[in-house]
Parts: C-alpha cells; sequence; structure tokens
C-alpha cells in the first residue's frame, strides 16, 4: 500500500494556476460556489466584517426601516398624524411621517408628532418594538465584535535567507502590536510546492522544523529561524528553484490571551517572490535612557544586507 502523504486540509490538487494560498490578512483564498440563503449566517457575518463595513449596514438598515415605517404612515393619509397645518405637498408630508417614524423607531418620542388614526398607532406601537428589538441586535452585535478574541501578531512583510552558524537559514519575525500579554506563542512553519513529476501536477505539503517552535514569554520580537540542512526541503535550493516549484510558507502562530484567558491564532505565507535572499534582520528593539526595553513596531521588517549565503549543495550521488 503506498504512503499517504501530508495533507493539512488545502487538497494536493492541482490543475491550474494558483493564487496564494493565504492571504495577508490571515483569510484563505476559497471561494465558495452554489450556496443557499441557509448557508449564510447574518451574525457571522456581521461580527466578522471589518468596522467600516458594520456601521454601513447598520446605517443601511436604519434608513430601510425607517423609510418603510415612514412610508406606511404617508399612505395612511393627511389625518393619520397629528401635524403642522401648512404642509401642502406631499413632499414636506412624507419629510414629517419620516421624522415621526425616527423619533418612534428610537423610541424618542419628542411629542410634536403623534398619531391620530387607529391605524396610525398600531403601526407606531409595531414600530416600537421594532426598534427595541432591532437595537438589542445591534447591540449584541457590537459587545460580540469588541469582545471577541483575535490576535494582532504582525510579520515581517518578507522572510529572508540569511546566514545562520556555519550555514543558512529561512527567517521571519513576528511581534505583538498590541499591549495585551500573549504568552507561550508557538509558531508551525510549512511548506507547500508543486510537484510536476509524471506529466501530473500536484501540491506537497512539508513542516519544516525550527530552532524553536515556542516561546515562553513575547513581550518584545520573536526572529523564527528553520535551519537549512541536509534535512530542510530548502537544501541545495536556489530563487529560480522556489520559482519553478510555486513555493509558499504557510505560517500558524497561536498563544495564550490573558485578557481574554482564551488561546487566539493568525495566520500568514509568504510566497517565493517574498524571500529576501542574503539579509540579516536589524534590531527592532533596544533599551531608552530610563532603562525600560522599548520595541519598534515599525522595524519589525527592517533588514540589512549580509554577506550572500551559499546554500549548501545538494550531494551528488
Amino acid at each position: 500500500m503506498r504512503k499517504v502523504s501530508f495533507d493539512p486540509g488545502l487538497t494536493q490538487r492541482y490543475d491550474g494556476p494558483l493564487r496564494r494560498v493565504i492571504s495577508a490578512d490571515g483569510s484563505f483564498n476559497v471561494l465558495r460556489r452554489g450556496a443557499n440563503w441557509r448557508d449564510v449566517h447574518p451574525y457571522l457575518h456581521l461580527v466578522s466584517i471589518s468596522w467600516a463595513q458594520f456601521f454601513a449596514w447598520i446605517l443601511l438598515a436604519y434608513i430601510v426601516v425607517n423609510s418603510l415605517f415612514a412610508g406606511i404612515y404617508f399612505l395612511l393619509g393627511s389625518g393619520a398624524l397629528t401635524t403642522r397645518t401648512d404642509l401642502a405637498d406631499d413632499f414636506g408630508r412624507f419629510l414629517e411621517c419620516v421624522f415621526f417614524s425616527s423619533q418612534t423607531l428610537t423610541t424618542v418620542g419628542f411629542g410634536a408628532i403623534s398619531p391620530a388614526s387607529r391605524a396610525a398607532n398600531a403601526i407606531a406601537a409595531f414600530e416600537a418594538l421594532a426598534g427595541l428589538l432591532g437595537f438589542a441586535v445591534a447591540t449584541g452585535l457590537l459587545f460580540g465584535r469588541v469582545s471577541r478574541p483575535s490576535a494582532r501578531i504582525a510579520f515581517s512583510e518578507n522572510a529572508l535567507i540569511a546566514p545562520y552558524q556555519d550555514g543558512t537559514s529561512l527567517q521571519f519575525r513576528i511581534v505583538n502590536r498590541r499591549t495585551n500579554t500573549l504568552v507561550e506563542p508557538a509558531v508551525t512553519l510549512m511548506l507547500m510546492t508543486v510537484d510536476r513529476s509524471d506529466g501530473q501536477s500536484r501540491r506537497e505539503f512539508k513542516l519544516l522544523k525550527l530552532e524553536r517552535d515556542r516561546i515562553m514569554l513575547f513581550p518584545l520580537t520573536w526572529t523564527v529561524v528553520h535551519p537549512i540542512d541536509s534535512e530542510s526541503p530548502l537544501f541545495g535550493k536556489t530563487a529560480a528553484d522556489l520559482e519553478a516549484l510555486q513555493a509558499e510558507f504557510m505560517v500558524l502562530a497561536k498563544a495564550w490571551d490573558e485578557t481574554f484567558s482564551q488561546t487566539v491564532h493568525q495566520r500568514f505565507s509568504y510566497r517565493y517572490s517574498e524571500l529576501v535572499w542574503g539579509a540579516n534582520f536589524t534590531p527592532a528593539f533596544g533599551v531608552d535612557p530610563s532603562g525600560s526595553l522599548q520595541v519598534h513596531l515599525d522595524k519589525v521588517g527592517s533588514y540589512a544586507t549580509a554577506s550572500s549565503p551559499s546554500l549548501p549543495s545538494a550531494p551528488q550521488s
């Protein structure tokens, strides 16, 4: 029986041009087709989108609901609401309906405008209930967003092929951009390549051994190092070799967040084109005049050219 090769869940099938598997924001480049409305969960969507999109959806929902009820009041006729008597045009009357609807929906109720018929009173009562429930949902969504544990681990823009001891290594650097305390961070590094042997193309995944895959504390930067020795899949490889293999280095970082008392995760990846050959990271932290350590978040990816690393050649058979 042929030994089953390692597959982390990203499939080994390869049948066309491939973008990077993991985007810079940590999301997977996977498009879902054939979904129906029951596969969409509004809460998950509204909790996971950006803040700008979230507030845009809240504002849009408020405008749509408010306009809907305003239209109902307008259709009930001019006697549905007690309003000013100098409103001769329909547009002015509709604006009054909009103002009354917004006051009812938000349960403000200034009293300048009030329902004057049974139908208008019934609609106003229903709108007040809808407003209470709607703002309760919006408050729950807002709390869910701000209370959701999330990592803000920053990665260096490039990974380096850098001198390391008597040879070379693959290195990248990470830092916690927030002031919350992360403890026992751990990193898993995986290499994805495309094998085109036997006239077929298939993905191959290999876990890369790290100099250290976890540390105890994470107040400063951490340079993650994969030594390129004879056991490394990168041994003897050049930049052209990695390009031909469509190499992508996928990173999974996790740590215990003391603020939320939960484990947080962050994903990232480096494509072969994002490797810098023959460079070393420059210091990103130091000591201020008072003797306190300080870390420079804007220097996490800073590097300087080193003596060009000569990768060990593959052994000749």
